[in-house]
């Protein structure tokens, strides 16, 4: 039943990527539709980070007291009720509304989903479901593209999706039993029999039995002031907030940019914009088998520097096309090991007793990330320009890379599992 309950999880990473590129894609129509400026998207975008900054926060008082199964199917049936009043919104005001559900909901399940595999298995399957992650992120693009190339507007995107989380939530109310019986399992068997069976992983992708009874015995909430007093935390923060504002700024504006920069065709620059999320399912997927070899330090810097190879690209002042094309596919693959390799190594450098309490206050900052730049540059694009878009990208990536090294130099000494 421990194989059908990874499926299911498989399932939900699909489905929590799936409305992540909608707003993006669609907002050179949906702007004009409802006669708002192209900056406005980031109210949008604003309102949805809230959300999510106050579910992830709570995330670790409601895992404990629910359980991740529950969490998760009310987190995923928030979402889709969100998700369908944005298909029947007409106007601005209407989608700042729905953006409030969309974000609880996509927080509450975004931190306990990512917790739980941090703690029960390896590094890879981290990996593989934040590549199906990318798949749903990849989809839903291509699926808003669809709706308006086939003259369906972009209601009909939104509803498409809404349906299919309406889907997941039935699956994982079907399947909350296994959720009960595997959380009195020790974490650390199912990873020591999962590393069993991918042979020789480098040290560090297993968790002792015994440290898995000790964290479902002593769990308990942390305060956000204990969270921060431990050492090596405020780098991880900071770091998750660069890299979502990263991503959630490329996602959300990436389009435009093409749009209005590039002189790209409005009909296309969706499918266009799939192309870093597929850029990331790509990276993400390969990446699982890299893990058995590298770690999660190794991951992440390689990641980095192929983002910065992708921006330098979309940087090259050319009239063809292919160029930002290439760059922004590098991006995309730049992005994909660095997200699942911070969490996965936060139980390694923090203790798993206490990652849940870390992995929601990192999922804060993330979405702290993505509530403060995509408006902040959306700004910039509206007063200065939109060229600017990849040298903002770039200033992300320096910052990204300095905290990394500095959170190795803090607290990587004499942890084993993460050298």
């Amino acid at each position: 039943m421990t194989g059908v309950l990874l499926a299911v999880i498989y399932f939900a990473f699909v489905s929590l990527g799936l409305p992540d590129g909608l707003l993006g894609a669609a907002w050179p129509t949906m702007g004009p539709a409802l006669g708002v400026p192209v900056s406005w998207a980031g109210g949008i975008s604003t309102v949805i980070s809230l959300g999510t900054i106050v579910s992830a926060l709570m995330s670790d008082r409601m895992t404990l007291r629910f359980g991740v199964g529950r969490v998760t199917a009310c987190s995923v049936a928030t979402t889709a009720v969100a998700l369908m009043g944005f298909s029947w919104s007409s106007a601005y005001w209407m989608l700042l509304v729905c953006a409030v559900p969309y974000g609880l909901g996509a927080g509450g399940v975004d931190a306990a989903l990512n917790n739980y595999v941090a703690v029960h298995y390896a590094s890879r399957h981290m990996s593989w479901l934040h590549c199906m992650w990318g798949v749903g992120a990849s989809v839903g693009p291509y699926v808003m593209s669809l709706a308006l190339t086939d003259g369906h507007g972009w209601p009909w995107g939104y509803r498409a999706i809404g349906v299919i989380q309406m889907v997941l939530t039935a699956v994982l109310l079907c399947t909350l039993p296994l959720w009960r019986g595997r959380v009195v399992l020790a974490p650390g068997a199912q990873h020591e029999e999962d590393t069993r069976k991918a042979g020789d992983a480098p040290e560090g992708t297993t968790s002792t039995t015994a440290r898995g009874r000790a964290q479902s015995r002593g769990a308990h909430p942390m305060g956000l002031a204990q969270v921060m007093a431990i050492r090596g935390v405020a780098p991880t923060i900071a770091m998750f907030f660069c890299y979502c504002a990263l991503e959630t700024t490329t996602g959300l504006w990436a389009g435009s940019y093409m749009v209005q920069q590039r002189g790209v065709d409005r009909a296309v620059e969706a499918a266009w914009v799939a192309l870093f999320f597929v850029g990331i399912t790509v990276g993400r997927a390969v990446g699982g088998l890299l893990t058995l070899w590298c770690y999660d330090p190794t991951m992440i810097r390689l990641g980095q520097a192929i983002l910065g190879c992708g921006l330098l690209l979309m940087m090259i002042p050319a009239s063809q096309h292919g160029w930002t094309l290439a760059g922004l596919g590098l991006v995309g693959l730049g992005c994909a090991p660095i997200y699942p390799s911070i969490i996965h190594a936060t139980p390694g450098y923090f203790g798993e007793e206490r990652s849940q309490s870390i992995v929601g206050v990192q999922m804060a900052g993330a979405y702290t990330g993505s509530l403060i730049v995509p408006p902040v540059f959306g700004l910039i694009a509206q007063r200065v320009t939109l060229a600017w878009f990849p040298w903002c990208l770039l200033a992300l990536l320096v910052v990204m890379v300095l905290l990394h090294e500095r959170l190795r130099r803090t607290v990587g000494s004499g942890r084993r599992a993460l050298s």
